[in-house]
């Protein structure tokens, strides 16, 4: 008979409750940090950072940190750049110390409360402190890309090979839940800062500090949900320098070929869609002329529909399998660019039909892929993993704005420079349809799906 508690009939604790329980508190993980990406990154602080740093720039519009002469313009973008360098070097030692350890929810506390302390500290932004910005941002950054590398290593340790695309995928709906519900509020504030007593710099402030502050409190229910799990001792010797890290960490896939295929695809392919979530809004205002009422609404679409199209794809991927979903994900990315290639100048509601579609198919073609790729994963070597694939993720995506950059300046056109996108959908989708993933979910020595 049932007694109402979370025990099997012999008394010991239910693995399916306790699994269940702790994938309800990873789940807030992602609930926690993606208002920083949204509403700080993608909204806010580009645009904020840049007029802090014009007001402390010179006659010729450089500023000079470390004495050395930058356009107040670049500053943010080569402050994104700097924390890229930091967390492609901290991300490989997280990651191998939680496996060597087996604790990784005290690494994860670290890295998520030291980006919420710097996120929130974004508070005191104002005057011409861009110094203060530019540092925040790469602390912020970095702490992100770090403590989603010790989040991913979760996902084996706590779903089944059956459960892991439906775990991943409500991960992801979670986060753009928050990450819209988030940036109304934020809107809010920002377009009726007046009605609010505050200054449009002051608004801005509050949301980019108030993000900070989301990220800390949620981060919570993770940490008291998720548990470690105890590591046999290896006797491998102390954890390297960043750079010898990662070379022994790729050294060690060269044992599993499928492993560093399906992240070879996925950086090709991933390319291409953080390119097209990056320079959208690029796109919208130089190329349709769009105003930035327009450009923030269409963010604020795309995070509401990706809830829907997170789940959605994580039902299809139940009926059709991880990769064939995935494959097919690229296709429609495909279409939308050149969607966007032939659409019309000022048009608003053509440019919400792309943010829907966009919004459809970016999360599910996210959480697919990790899930995906926890399964190829060898038992042990979660973290480790994931630290490289957090670096195709977060830290290599710099050649799609290349090829876009150098799209535009051949041509003048923001059009033919979207449309050079294509062939990182087509040649990912290409090598990712070569890839064996049951033999190499079965050569990295774990349960093979029944679809996947």
């Amino acid at each position: 008979m049932s007694t109402g508690t979370d025990t099997a009939t012999d008394g010991t604790a239910d693995p399916a409750v306790d699994r269940r329980r702790e994938q309800r508190g990873w789940y807030f993980y992602d609930f926690a940090c993606s208002v920083y990406s949204t509403s700080v990154l993608t909204v806010f602080l580009g645009p904020y950072l840049t007029s802090v740093a014009k007001a402390a720039a010179d006659a010729d519009g450089y500023v000079h940190p470390l004495g050395i002469p930058v356009r107040a313009g670049s500053l943010f973008p080569y402050s994104v750049s700097v924390s890229i360098v930091v967390a492609v070097l901290v991300m490989p030692l997280a990651g191998a110390a939680a496996d060597r350890t087996g604790r990784k929810k005290p690494l994860l506390a670290a890295a998520a409360y030291t980006g919420a302390s710097a996120t929130a500290a974004m508070f005191f932004l104002d005057g011409q402190r861009y110094l203060l910005g530019a540092f925040l941002l790469i602390v912020a950054n970095a702490s992100i890309s770090v403590s989603m590398v010790l989040y991913n290593a979760y996902l084996p340790q706590i779903a089944t090979p059956q459960e892991r695309d439906a775990v991943s995928s409500r991960g992801w709906a979670f986060g753009y839940t928050s990450g819209a519900l988030v940036l109304v509020l934020n809107l809010v504030l920002y377009t009726g800062h007046d009605s609010f007593g505050l200054s449009e710099p002051d608004a801005v402030r509050i949301c980019l500090a108030s993000a900070g502050v989301w990220w800390g409190a949620f981060t919570l229910v993770p940490l008291r949900r998720l548990r470690d799990r105890r590591v046999a001792p290896s006797g491998e010797g102390a954890v390297g320098s960043g750079r010898r890290q990662l070379l022994a960490t790729l050294r060690d896939m060269r044992r599993h070929p499928v492993t560093l295929a399906f992240l070879l695809a996925y950086l090709v392919y991933n390319d291409g869609i953080q390119t097209v979530i990056s320079q959208a809004s690029v796109y919208g205002s130089e190329e349709l002329g769009l105003d930035q009422t327009t450009l923030i609404t269409a963010v604020l679409l795309v995070q509401v529909l990706a809830v829907a199209g997170a789940l959605g794809m994580g039902r299809l991927a139940r009926a059709h399998g991880a990769k064939r979903t995935i494959l097919a994900s690229l296709v429609v990315w495909t279409l939308i660019l050149a969607g966007a290639f032939v659409m019309p100048a000022g048009a608003p509601v053509f440019f919400y039909t792309l943010a829907a579609a966009i919004g459809l198919v970016l999360g599910g073609s996210q959480a697919l892929s990790r899930s995906l790729f926890s399964h190829l994963v060898p038992r042990g070597k979660e973290a480790e993993y994931f630290s490289a694939y957090e670096m195709s993720d977060r830290g290599l995506s710099w050649l799609g704005p290349l090829v876009f950059g150098l799209g535009y300046q051949l041509t003048g056109s923001y059009r033919d420079a979207i449309l050079s996108l294509v062939i990182f959908f087509a040649l990912g989708a290409v090598l990712l349809a070569r890839v064996p993933v049951r033999a190499g979910v079965a050569a990295a020595g774990n349960p093979v799906p029944e679809r996947i």
